[in-house]
């Protein structure tokens, strides 16, 4: 494996299965390393479920909880902001043998708090530096890219379903790293639930918008049993159709 630290982030449109590749991903990763954060950068918070991991308190929570006591005046001035952030969120690391879990969560507070926010970003890039491996499951649409919580990536993994709305929304989000200015070294399109026979259809849609087509995850009973059933992708069989394709994705972008 290369000692180079690396960056992962897997967005697209909700519903496209950006969790289980993230989830699959991390299933190829651990084979070879134990040196890996996964930050779960979606409100919703699905992906501790899809690993099998219990998270008690996350970011967001942490989060609020400063702002509402700078708000009370509960906080002395002496007291420095950014290290009490700075502990209180690394409280909410979830450790495993495998792998360390950071969940964002939602936040539930109004409007902006500017300074929070900054302070938030600083620790999460200085946290990442301490992984050989960064693998990210981002907010569903283009929001994260507005608010710039993708920052710097070195391989984007963008999926889509067979649908027009997935594909817009991975030209969006291709368009969007330029505008907003983050570093995405390498940007990919993968394929979700393709019908047989589409992917050659999907391939010249993804060279429309721009996008090369790394891999397409085929339909997999498995992972609908394994969700259902509320049961860890991570133990997912090794001959499952979805894991075999995603090892394929892995290999081509270096991390196998």
């Amino acid at each position: 494996m290369p000692s180079k630290r690396r960056v992962i982030s897997v967005s697209g449109k909700g519903g496209t299965g950006k969790t289980t590749l993230t989830a699959l991903l991390l299933k190829a990763l651990i084979k070879h390393t134990d040196d890996i954060l996964v930050v779960d950068a979606d409100p919703a918070t699905n992906l501790p479920d899809v690993l099998g991991v219990k998270v008690l308190k996350t970011v967001g929570m942490v989060t609020d909880e400063l702002k509402d006591r700078i708000a009370r005046g509960v906080i002395s001035p002496m007291v420095s902001k950014e290290g009490m952030l700075e502990a209180w969120i690394f409280e909410t690391l979830v450790e495993t043998n495998c792998f360390d879990l950071l969940a964002m969560g939602r936040s539930e507070g109004e409007g902006c708090y500017c300074y929070v926010n900054s302070v938030l970003t600083r620790i999460l890039d200085t946290l990442s530096r301490n992984y050989t491996y960064t693998l990210m499951d981002m907010e569903a649409g283009l929001e994260h890219l507005s608010r710039r919580t993708d920052r710097d990536v070195d391989t984007m993994l963008i999926t889509t379903d067979a649908s027009k709305m997935g594909l817009e929304t991975a030209r969006r989000i291709k368009e969007l790293t330029q505008e907003v200015h983050i570093n995405v070294k390498e940007i990919y399109l993968v394929g979700n639930q393709i019908p047989e026979g589409m992917e050659g259809v999907l391939k010249e849609a993804a060279e429309r918008i721009g996008l090369e087509l790394i891999g397409i995850i085929p339909t997999d009973p498995n992972v609908a049993t394994y969700n259902m059933l509320g049961k860890p992708l991570l133990e997912i069989p090794e001959d499952s159709p979805s894991y075999r394709a995603v090892l394929k994705i892995a290999e081509k972008i270096g991390l196998r």
